[in-house]
C-alpha cells in the first residue's frame, strides 16, 4: 500500500542515516588507525638513509630533540607581525619557527596561540626551505649552510631582512625576505656568477612536514588534510592528496604548470609555495621514508637558467605560513594572481552549496550580533525556500492524519482481500487528495544543507572558537555541558570516572542541545500519522532518542541549526493541523495542562 511504502522509505533513509554516521564515527575512524599502524610498521622495517635526487629531501629526521633545542641549534632573526611570531633559522635559511597571533590552542583565552611550523630536529617539523639546484655545481647552499644576517634585525612588515652566502668557488647568494601583516612570505633570491665559467641553477622551493600530524579523527573523514595545489599549463587543476594516500603512494609524479601553487594543510593552518605566475615550473608531492618516518614535501623546481661569468640572476617566490581565512585568500588570489588559492578551504563536493551558505553566514555575521544568530537566520531563509513544498506535504500529512481512522476501519474491514483494501485505500485518498509519500521529499532536499552546514562549521576557520550564548564558546565543537553533572551545576567532571570516565565523556555525553534536539525531534515525529506495523511504530518512537545520541557529538552551530529548524517545522505543521482540526501532540499537551477536553476532531 502507498501509506506503507511511505513508511518503509522513511524506515530506510533513517536506517541508511544511522548506517552512514556508525560508519562515519566507528568503521572508518577504526580503519584509519589500523591503516597507519600499518604504515608505520611498513615504513621501520624499509627505513632508508639516502634521499631522492630532487632538491628539499632530507637525508636524516632526528627526533629526539625538543623545540627549544631545534630552536637553539641555530642563530636566528626574529620575525615579528601583527599575525604571526617566531623566527627563520640563518643555518639552511629556512622560515621554521611560526606561531599565529591571532589564534588559540583552545577557547581559554589564556591558551597560548595555535603553532604552525616548528625546527628540523623536533618531532613533527614542519618549515619552508628554498635553493638552487644544478647538476656539477659545486658550493651550493644546503640545509647545513650558515648564512649571513647583512641587513635588518627584525623581520616585520616595512623591514625586510638580507641574508647573504659566498661560496668561495666565486659564488654569492643573496636572499631578501619580506613580510606583509597578515600571512605571506616573499622570498627574493639572488645568485651572482663571478667565477669563470658559465653555470647552469634552476631555482626551488619546499615545504616539508616530517611524520603524520595528530588529528581530530572525526574531523579527518569530511575534512581535507594533506597534500593541497593548484598546478596546470593550460588550466591550473586543484589537486588533494590525504596523508594517508601520499605515504602509501608516495606522493604524486611531477606536474608541469604555468605559476600555480603546492602546499600542505591542516583543517584550518596552510603552508604554501607560490612561484612566479609568470613562470613554468614542476611541481610535485612526495613521501620520503627516513628513519621510519614519512616526510611530506611539496615542492616546486623552476626552468633552468644560465648565468654567464659576471652575471647575476634572481627569483622570486612566495610562501604563505597561516589560517585559511577566506577573504584572505580570496585577497591574495585577487591581488596576486594566484589560481584557487582560497579553494585551499575544502569546501567538498558540495562546493555550489557550501560557498553560498558560507558568503551568506559571513555576510550575516557582519550585521548581527553574532555567527549562532546568523545560523538562526540562515534557517529561517532555508525554511521560506522549502516552505511551498514543506506546506503542501504537511498539508497531505495532516489530511492522512485525519482519515487514519478511515484506514484502520478498512484494514479490519478487508484483512482477508488486500486487492480490495488496497483498491479502496486508493480511492479514499484521491478523495481526500492525500499523498501518502509527500512526507519524504521536504526531509530529503534538506539533507544537502544540512551536510553542507556542517562541512562550513567543520572547515571554516571562521567558525572556530566562534562564542554564542552563554555556555557555548566554539559553535564547531560539540556542546561542553553534559547531564552527568546537571549541566555544570555539579563541579564534577564525568571524564575522570574510573573505568567509565571515557565511555560518559564520549558515547554517553548529552549536553543542553542535543537534548533539545532530541524533544523537537520527537515533537515533529509526533505530527506526522502513526505506521502501519507496530513494530515500525516503535522504531520511530524511538528515533528521537537514538538520534538525541548521534547527533550529540556534532558542532554546537548544526545543533543549533536543526533544533531550531525542527521548531519552525512544528509550528509550520501545527498551524496546518489546526486549520485542518487534527489531533496534535501540541494540543493534547496545552489541554493537559489547562484541564481542557481535546477539541481536535
Amino acid at each position: 500500500m502507498q501509506e506503507e511504502s511511505r513508511n518503509t522509505i522513511i524506515f530506510l533513509v533513517c536506517a541508511f542515516g544511522l548506517f552512514l554516521l556508525y560508519n562515519f564515527f566507528v568503521l572508518e575512524p577504526a580503519a584509519k588507525r589500523r591503516q597507519a599502524e600499518a604504515q608505520h610498521a611498513a615504513a621501520v622495517a624499509q627505513a632508508q638513509g639516502p634521499a631522492a635526487a630532487r632538491p628539499g629531501a632530507p637525508v636524516q629526521v632526528p627526533t629526539t630533540l625538543t623545540r627549544q633545542a631545534a630552536l637553539a641549534a641555530s642563530p636566528r632573526v626574529a620575525i615579528a607581525t601583527p599575525s604571526v611570531k617566531g623566527s627563520l633559522s640563518l643555518k639552511g635559511a629556512r622560515i621554521d619557527d611560526l606561531y599565529l597571533n591571532q589564534y588559540r590552542e583552545t577557547v581559554d583565552k589564556n591558551s597560548p596561540p595555535v603553532e604552525l611550523l616548528r625546527p628540523e630536529g623536533a618531532q613533527h617539523a614542519w618549515f619552508a626551505e628554498f635553493g638552487w639546484t644544478g647538476a656539477n655545481v659545486p658550493g651550493l647552499p644546503t640545509a647545513d649552510t650558515v648564512w649571513t644576517l647583512a641587513q635588518g634585525s627584525t623581520l616585520a612588515p616595512g623591514q625586510p631582512v638580507v641574508l647573504t652566502y659566498a661560496n668561495g668557488a666565486g659564488l654569492t647568494f643573496t636572499r631578501k625576505v619580506e613580510v606583509d601583516d597578515k600571512f605571506m612570505f616573499t622570498v627574493t633570491d639572488t645568485v651572482a656568477n663571478a667565477g669563470p665559467q658559465a653555470l647552469v641553477l634552476a631555482p626551488y622551493g619546499s615545504v616539508q612536514r616530517q611524520g603524520l600530524p595528530t588529528t581530530d579523527s572525526r574531523a579527518s573523514s569530511i575534512v581535507h588534510e594533506g597534500a593541497v595545489g593548484a598546478l596546470g599549463t593550460d588550466k591550473p587543476t586543484l589537486t588533494l592528496i590525504k596523508y594517508k594516500d601520499w605515504a602509501k603512494k608516495g606522493g604524486s609524479p611531477e606536474i608541469a604548470s604555468h605559476g600555480g601553487w603546492v602546499g600542505i594543510t591542516d583543517k584550518y593552518w596552510l603552508a604554501a609555495l607560490v612561484p612566479n605566475q609568470s613562470e613554468k615550473v614542476t611541481g610535485q608531492f612526495r613521501d620520503t621514508k627516513t628513519a621510519g618516518i614519512d616526510v611530506f614535501d611539496a615542492n616546486v623546481v623552476g626552468q633552468p637558467r644560465t648565468i654567464q661569468p659576471g652575471q647575476q640572476t634572481t627569483e622570486t617566490t612566495r610562501f604563505f605560513a597561516g589560517a585559511k581565512v577566506v577573504p584572505v585568500l580570496a585577497g591574495y588570489e585577487k591581488n596576486l594572481g594566484i589560481p584557487r588559492f582560497d579553494d585551499s578551504v575544502d569546501w567538498g563536493h558540495l562546493w555550489f552549496l557550501t560557498r553560498p551558505i558560507f558568503s551568506f553566514l559571513l555576510f550575516l555575521n557582519q550585521n548581527v550580533a553574532s555567527i549562532g544568530v546568523a545560523i538562526l537566520v540562515l534557517t529561517v531563509v532555508v525554511r521560506l525556500i522549502f516552505f511551498p513544498l514543506a506546506n503542501k506535504s504537511y498539508e497531505s500529512m495532516s489530511k492522512m492524519k485525519k482519515v487514519q481512522p478511515l484506514v484502520e476501519e478498512m484494514r479490519k474491514k478487508y484483512k482477508d482481500d488486500p486487492a480490495k483494501q488496497q483498491q479502496e485505500m486508493l480511492a479514499l485518498y484521491q478523495r481526500e487528495k492525500v499523498n501518502p509519500l509527500a512526507g519524504c521529499l521536504p526531509i530529503l532536499l534538506q539533507i544537502p544543507v544540512f551536510y553542507s552546514l556542517y562541512k562550513v562549521l567543520t572547515v571554516t576557520i571562521e567558525m572556530r572558537h566562534a562564542p554564542f550564548l552563554g555556555w557555548i564558546k566554539d559553535l564547531s565543537a560539540r556542546d561542553p555541558t553534559t547531564m552527568w553533572n546537571l549541566f555544570g551545576l555539579i563541579p564534577w567532571n564525568p571524564a575522570h570516572t574510573p573505568l567509565i570516565g571515557g565511555f560518559l565523556d564520549t558515547t554517553l555525553h548529552i549536553g543542553i542541545l542535543p537534548l533539545l534536539y532530541g524533544v523537537t525531534m520527537w515533537l515533529t515525529t509526533s505530527m506526522n500519522p502513526p505506521a502501519p506495523d507496530p513494530a515500525q511504530q516503535r522504531i520511530f518512537q524511538l528515533m528521537p532518542i537514538i538520534f538525541t545520541f548521534i547527533m550529540a557529538p556534532f558542532a554546537v552551530g548544526l545543533l543549533i541549526y536543526w533544533t531550531w529548524s525542527n521548531v519552525l517545522t512544528t509550528l509550520q505543521q501545527y498551524v496546518i493541523m489546526r486549520r485542518y482540526k487534527v489531533d496534535n501532540p501540541i494540543d493534547r499537551i496545552i489541554n493537559r495542562l489547562t484541564g481542557k477536553p481535546s477539541t481536535a476532531g
